[in-house]
């Protein structure tokens, strides 16, 4: 399995009855992987995971593998606050036939410290034979996941990367220059995609692509063979004329660009409404 290149964190799209609109959500992944996404992401947080039953929660999930078809790897959200409720979750979901691996982020609002988030994690990866994809998303976790504790987490053999959202590249360029070398650091950054690629980083996993995933995945490959590509500084001058709309996940704009792009449903579930006209 090679992780690299362009990744979407999926949207989930819903009928007007507050249902997955599984149709719409086939669709979707089909489209994604005709325009040259590499890997996908269902039910994070630009899925709305937090917003979905269980029942729905590994639906989204058997709709996506089945979609995909093989095409592309598929790593299911399965982030928790609870770490016994993530290590079932995690059981639940290897029970999928075809699904890839498992993204999962930092314990929300807990907010614990470096042992805590270590232990945390170590406990989801003993708890699966399958690939493991950290995820450090501290402005919405409460959270960071210092370099110094991801480097002992990837001496796990089934933790295989990391996507990288602290929004801070220092900490990304010494995550990078101290890292094994099959461990792959993922943009979870649209803003800071070029700086990581630039830097080492493997690929980036993108909200904005789920509107323009042909763009987003035509961004990484020339700043993964030669920094400073032109091609990849005009997509980046074109996509930062629509920043935040595109860039920040569950985002209204977001979801209305991919229904007018022939992508998936603009319904919303609450606590999301529709935006007044």
């Amino acid at each position: 399995m090679n992780l690299q290149g362009c990744g979407t964190a999926l949207i989930t799209p819903f009928r007007p009855d507050g249902g997955v609109d599984e149709t719409a959500l086939h669709a979707h992944v089909n489209w994604q992987i005709a325009n040259g996404i590499s890997l996908l992401i269902p039910v994070g947080t630009t899925g709305e995971a937090s917003t979905l039953s269980e029942a729905e929660w590994i639906r989204v999930i058997e709709v996506t593998v089945t979609a995909a078809a093989g095409r592309v790897p598929v790593f299911a959200g399965a982030t928790h606050n609870a770490t016994h409720q993530a290590v079932a979750n995690v059981k639940k979901f290897g029970r999928i036939s075809g699904l890839t691996g498992i993204l999962t982020a930092n314990p929300y609002y807990n907010r614990p410290g470096q042992r805590g988030q270590y232990e945390h994690f170590r406990a989801i990866a003993e708890s699966t034979e399958l690939p493991i994809l950290l995820y450090n998303i501290p402005a919405r976790t409460g959270a960071n996941l210092e370099p110094d504790t991801v480097l002992r987490l990837a001496e796990i053999p089934n933790i295989v990367g990391i996507k990288e959202s602290s929004g801070n590249l220092a900490q990304i360029t010494e995550l990078l220059t101290q890292a094994p070398r099959a461990f792959r650091i993922f943009s979870g950054d649209d803003a800071l995609a070029l700086a990581t690629l630039a830097v080492g980083g493997m690929g980036l996993i993108s909200v904005a692509s789920n509107a323009i995933p042909q763009q987003m995945s035509q961004l990484v490959p020339p700043l993964s063979a030669t920094t400073g590509s032109p091609h990849a500084a005009s997509i980046v001058t074109t996509l930062h004329s629509c920043r935040p709309s595109l860039w920040n996940p569950v985002r209204h704009p977001l979801r209305l660009c991919s229904t007018c792009l022939g992508g998936a449903t603009k319904i919303f579930v609450f606590p999301w409404s529709q935006c007044p006209r």
